[in-house]
């Protein structure tokens, strides 16, 4: 990069800042330091390119093998995306660990910080590996940005995640759009990217399954209100449908052709697709995966309770068609201004909200009900796990 020197020459140069990192954002609990960072590669989908324009040839070992200089620019900038939300996730959830609910929790949040962080090494890893001196300067600057100075590269990874309410929803929903980018990137005709994906998928499955089970426990104790709940479900939701990327997006269009980048159903799904709208697409199934989700919430709520819903895609967009533009949340009915302005409240967590939320987990202590005959979660850590897909 121009103006910019890498101070790393080999991995294990770039092994130095990670230390450095743990250190300066405060990750380095005895837990964390007794684990063994690896990089782990696990099998390719196939052998063969699974799609798009080079579908039937060899999958690529080396980035020499990949066609053109736009193709490599490409898959570049997606490991580095990719890699960016998981160091940022680690900074966002950093504090969290003083107030959990329990032990249990507490060792489990420490275990997603520790397989957030390893899969941040792997991405890294290919950088320095496959990239020269391009990926030498991504892969530190990974190190460099912060959350919580708002200079991550998503918006939704420079967001607070302050109680325990935000990071349950974080990591069922949030995660949950990780897991779809995984799966899309497993069936990539770069080989060792492909490969990256396997243990990745198992160990991001833990981390929804906290959430998920999070806010199963949160609803089942029913000391947090329902409208409480659904707010922040329209939060973290509404954040998740921005990070499939723009409608009508030329960049997923010709990851695609390339072969770089799939659908999340492939190769199941034997219809060619819409090119022009692949990211929503993608968007659409992850709606509907977690529109079955919060059914399940619904089947602990008290009689008579308001239910839980998945908010309409429309709502609380930043990019693409239905950005800053009106809808109500659980119709997805288009609002005027003065009607959408007049309502915001009722939907999103306001700092009242969260003083109220603060609260609750500060005052009532049965506000989550326990997690009945767990296993730690840190003794199980590296264990195998049945696939991300259907969790």
């Amino acid at each position: 990069m121009p103006g910019k020197v890498a101070k790393i020459g080999t991995f294990s140069d770039w092994v130095g800042l990670f230390e450095q990192w743990r250190k300066d954002i405060g990750v380095n609990t005895e837990e964390m330091q007794a684990f063994k960072f690896e990089t782990l590669y696990g099998q390719v989908e196939e052998g063969d390119i699974q799609f798009g324009h080079y579908k039937g040839r060899p999958k690529w070992e080396t980035v020499r093998q990949i066609p053109t200089q736009n193709m490599r620019d490409a898959l570049l900038n997606m490991i580095v995306y990719q890699g960016d939300t998981e160091f940022a996730s680690v900074e966002q959830q950093r504090y969290l660990l003083e107030s959990a609910p329990s032990d249990y929790d507490r060792r489990s949040l420490i275990r997603i910080m520790i397989e957030e962080m390893r899969h941040g090494w792997q991405m890294c890893a290919l950088l320095i590996e496959h990239f020269g001196q391009t990926g030498k300067v991504e892969a530190q600057k990974m190190l460099e940005r912060r959350a919580f100075e708002n200079r991550r590269l998503l918006n939704a990874f420079n967001e607070e995640v302050d109680n325990w309410m935000d990071l349950f929803a974080y990591t069922d929903f949030v995660d949950r759009d990780g897991k779809f980018q995984l799966q899309m990137l497993k069936y990539s005709a770069f080989a060792p990217l492909g490969r990256s994906m396997s243990y990745m998928l198992r160990e991001e499955a833990f981390h929804m399954g906290c959430g998920d089970t999070g806010l199963r426990r949160v609803v089942e104790a029913g000391l947090v209100p329902v409208w409480l709940i659904q707010k922040y479900l329209n939060k973290w939701i509404s954040e998740s449908y921005d990070l499939f990327g723009t409608d009508h997006s030329s960049s997923a269009h010709w990851a695609y052709v390339w072969g770089i980048k799939g659908r999340y159903d492939e190769p199941k799904n034997q219809h060619d697709p819409d090119l022009d709208d692949i990211n929503d697409y993608n968007r659409k199934l992850y709606h509907d995966e977690v529109a079955g989700l919060i059914e399940r919430f619904n089947k602990a709520l008290k009689p008579g309770q308001s239910r839980l819903y998945a908010p309409d895609v429309r709502f609380n967009r930043t990019i693409g068609r239905w950005a800053n533009q009106k809808f109500h949340p659980q119709t997805g009915e288009p609002l005027d201004e003065k009607s959408y302005e007049q309502q915001i409240g009722e939907w999103l967590p306001s700092a009242e909200d969260k003083k109220l939320l603060l609260e609750i987990i500060a005052n009532e202590k049965g506000w989550i009900s326990s997690r009945a005959a767990a296993r730690d979660p840190l003794a199980t850590i590296g264990e195998p796990r049945k696939s991300a897909i259907n969790i």
